[in-house]
């Protein structure tokens, strides 16, 4: 699970890098030609929103994610593990139902041949990568809450 998190991030991490060099060859061709890379919009969408998908479940399993402890910071440690456990279930259940909804998303793209407006891109492998991206997630998730609740 840990490998899989990992090479999502790295994978997240390179496509945010790639929609910024696109961005500023997008904007310097615009400086310097008067004229932008067709459809760069398009990609830097594609590929931001790839990249978060690609951070989530990395930095569900490093528990890196925003956490609100204000209020059962003076609970007892047991309680603090439970209550983390629950609601690592409750993420986990959040991330595998948007999972789910998104596969069907990439699956009705796919059957009605979706495409993006200016390159005409294909938007089922998009929408597909993130589905998966966020079951993994799930699964993530799914995995802090059992440890939370296997500790003593």
């Amino acid at each position: 699970m840990a490998l899989l998190c990992r090479a999502l991030m790295l994978a997240g991490g390179a496509m945010l890098l790639a929609t910024a060099l696109l961005t500023a060859a997008s904007v310097l061709r615009r400086w310097l030609l008067g004229q932008p890379i067709p459809g760069d919009f398009e990609l830097v969408q594609a590929g931001s929103g790839l990249a978060v998908f690609g951070f989530l479940a990395f930095g569900t399993l490093r528990r890196a994610n925003i956490l609100v402890d204000s209020f059962t910071s003076w609970l007892p440690t047991g309680l603090c593990r439970v209550i983390d456990a629950f609601w690592n279930l409750v993420w986990a259940a959040a991330a595998a139902l948007l999972g789910w909804r998104m596969v069907l998303g990439a699956l009705d793209a796919w059957r009605s041949d979706t495409r993006s407006m200016v390159l005409s891109m294909p938007l089922w492998w998009a929408i597909g990568l993130g589905a998966l991206a966020l079951l993994a997630t799930a699964l993530a998730a799914l995995r802090c809450a059992l440890q939370a609740a296997e500790k003593p």
